[in-house]
């Protein structure tokens, strides 16, 4: 399925009142670009601010304008309108390392793969943010003993235009920049195809910096990934960048809800709200020993913030399956009205 030589390049970039964060990745992209004769398509999601004015300092990169329709319209209507044979993605908030887009390339080395995904970095010294790279190098940590993944992020990704096109690219229902990846990545999977991780392939990103936008993301993430799991349900039990452990710790908040309940009915000699607490401060050791030595100050904190990161994960999860069963429901009413 993979390219040999030296393929066409077209690097897109969506966007959505980018105005004050495209110019920093146009600048560090624009080199890379001509280096391998690669085009850039920004698509302009109907932003409200300057975004346009912006890109269109840049004589070399093609603006597409479009009505706001969400980040997988935008990426879908950069490869349509591209013409390279490889389609590399990229977001407005990623600054790319200067050897980003060749490490990306190398991955079609390999004839079989049809997509790759980098990494993240950040310069934030946050203590959150700090804490959610930790998370990413876990992940990664998985992915690097893996031949081929499942799972490509937008914000450093790369597939066959041809193998993207196949399957109709992302799926536009997802409204937000939110498991829309995993569900073309789980399908692609499913079929058989490979890809691959390439730890070379470095961008530099914001991640959340306060833990309320830090849990908020993680309930977004929770709950869209349950729906993306919808087509795909066997990703659920195991991927190629989800901590097995991270799912057990899913369930800390409805066993302490029902331990506490158990202690203050029936009032029993073991106090089992503290059997869960302690069998969740557990869990969370190998992550913390893995990063002591590197952060002693975030590796200390980690198990609080594990434990309010799996209850907002948890609701994200309760709150897909909410919507999932709304959703039914409305169906099958519709479908009877309709009989009627």
């Amino acid at each position: 399925m993979g390219l040999k030589g030296n393929p066409r390049l077209s690097i897109i970039i969506p966007t959505f009142n980018g105005a004050n964060r495209i110019g920093e990745c146009l600048d560090a992209l624009l080199p890379q670009a001509k280096k391998h004769d690669a085009d850039i398509v920004v698509v302009d999601d109907g932003s409200s601010d300057r975004t346009a004015d912006v890109v269109k300092r840049y004589e070399d990169v093609r603006l597409i304008a479009q009505q706001n329709a969400g980040p997988a319209a935008a990426r879908n209507r950069g490869a349509a309108e591209s013409s390279g044979e490889v389609i590399v993605f990229i977001d407005d908030d990623c600054v790319p390392a200067p050897r980003w887009l060749d490490a990306m390339l190398r991955a079609f080395d390999d004839v079989e793969v049809v997509g790759a995904k980098g990494v993240y970095r950040t310069r934030q010294e946050s203590l959150v943010a700090r804490f959610v790279q930790f998370e990413y190098e876990d992940r990664y940590r998985l992915m690097e003993n893996a031949q081929y993944i499942d799972f490509v992020d937008t914000y450093s990704a790369a597939f066959l235009r041809e193998r993207f096109l196949e399957f109709d690219g992302y799926d536009q229902a997802f409204p937000v920049a939110c498991a829309e990846d995993a569900d073309l990545s789980y399908r692609m999977s499913a079929c058989g195809w490979k890809m691959k991780f390439i730890p070379g392939a470095v961008v530099t990103h914001t991640h959340p910096a306060t833990l309320a936008d830090y849990l908020k993301k993680k309930y977004k993430f929770a709950f869209w990934r349950l729906i993306a799991l919808r087509k795909t349900p066997r990703k659920g039990l195991k991927d190629s960048h989800t901590p097995q452990l991270m799912k057990v710790q899913l369930l800390f908040a409805p066993t302490l809800m029902f331990a506490l309940s158990h202690d203050l009915i029936l009032r029993s000699e073991v106090p089992w709200s503290a059997v869960v607490i302690a069998a969740f401060f557990a869990s969370t050791m190998p992550f913390v020993a893995r990063i002591y030595r590197k952060d002693p100050i975030v590796a200390l904190l980690s198990p609080f913030l594990l434990a309010v990161r799996s209850i907002a994960q948890f609701l994200g999860i309760v709150g897909a399956a909410m919507h999932s069963w709304r959703r039914i429901l409305g169906m099958d009413r519709t479908r009877t009205e309709f009989s009627q």
